[in-house]
């Protein structure tokens, strides 16, 4: 028996369903998403590396820009979505965790937000925000309890933001709001699902299923955002036709522009052998494929500046 069929006949036999890729005669494999907890978990030893990054022009913006937003250790957690339902609270069992800027709830304005506080050592006045990860025990991982579970606070919370391949960054405007992932993909399909996942050992190794690590690693989600701006808009009415992702080769598309795109990554400490899951939406089976992740610019415009000529100068700038 070849190493691949063995492969797919454990995957039969304990019904396996979550979108996972495995490394199995040297090719990837996806299975099909069932919703059911158990089988949403992949080890990520049978993870194929991921593609490497593109070759970078000559004068392209190679820089790197790091800061530090905290990682919600105040418990700034609530239901609300100012970019895809401003003024409408979500559901119950829908919560996010922020960083970044205090304020951002229900009621949340670009003035209101403008003046508050914010958990960024630099100043930055943006809010990012995620679904909150849970750890649940055998009573609450059945298909149907899909509401309990007890907050995890992220270990840490990385926010970077990276130049273009192809060419120089113009600055992000104040209030351009960006949107990773989809929190329908269960029920939509995978075409938006754009959330990884992975372990702090392998980092090269992403998947859509939630991650089984080694003991030792953290458990990561890897939010990367949307970078080519259509210039004009600073949210759209899909919150996504306005900034969308670069080709995979970097450039962006005619009429679009490269900002500074942002990688953000939430790390957990989480047992190897522990259940867990994000908060989603009724319907949508708790499935890794719906992460998703959220910001809105508020970086003051000098700040911003600062960000565009470190990545286009091709620097290394780490602010606390």
């Amino acid at each position: 028996m070849t190493v691949t069929l063995a492969l797919e006949l454990v995957l039969v036999l304990l019904g396996c369903g979550a979108a996972w890729q495995v490394a199995a005669g040297g090719g990837a494999r996806q299975a099909t998403a069932t919703g059911l907890l158990g089988s949403d978990f992949v080890d990520i030893s049978f993870v194929a590396p991921g593609p490497t990054s593109p070759a970078t022009a000559p004068g392209a913006a190679t820089g790197t820009y790091t800061w530090d937003c905290g990682r919600n250790e105040n418990g700034h957690r609530n239901t609300a979505n100012i970019v895809v339902a401003p003024g409408f609270p979500g559901q119950p069992h829908h919560v996010h965790d922020y960083v970044g800027n205090l304020s951002t709830a229900v009621g949340s304005t670009p003035k209101t937000l403008s003046a508050a506080g914010t958990t960024c050592g630099n100043g930055d006045r943006s809010t990012y925000f995620w679904p909150v990860l849970r750890t649940v025990g055998p009573m609450d991982a059945g298909e149907h309890a899909v509401h309990g579970g007890e907050i995890q606070v992220p270990v840490d919370v990385t926010l970077a933001f990276s130049g273009n391949p192809r060419g120089n960054v113009v600055p992000m405007p104040q209030q351009l709001a960006g949107t990773v992932g989809d929190a329908v993909a269960f029920t939509n399909g995978p075409q938006k699902a754009a959330a990884t996942w992975t372990c702090s050992s392998t980092p090269e190794r992403r998947t859509t299923a939630y991650p089984r690590c080694p003991a030792g690693d953290q458990v990561q989600r890897v939010f990367d955002f949307p970078s080519c701006w259509d210039g004009r808009q600073v949210d759209s009415e899909s919150h996504r036709a306005h900034l969308v992702f670069p080709s995979p080769d970097g450039s962006c598309a005619r009429n679009t522009f490269p900002v500074p795109q942002l990688r953000l990554t939430v790390a957990y400490d989480i047992a190897p052998d522990a259940l867990f899951r994000i908060d989603a939406f009724e319907g949508q089976n708790n499935s890794p494929l719906t992460d998703h992740a959220f910001f809105v610019n508020l970086m003051p415009e000098p700040l911003m500046a600062k960000v565009v000529d470190c990545l286009n100068s091709g620097q290394s700038c780490q602010d606390d």
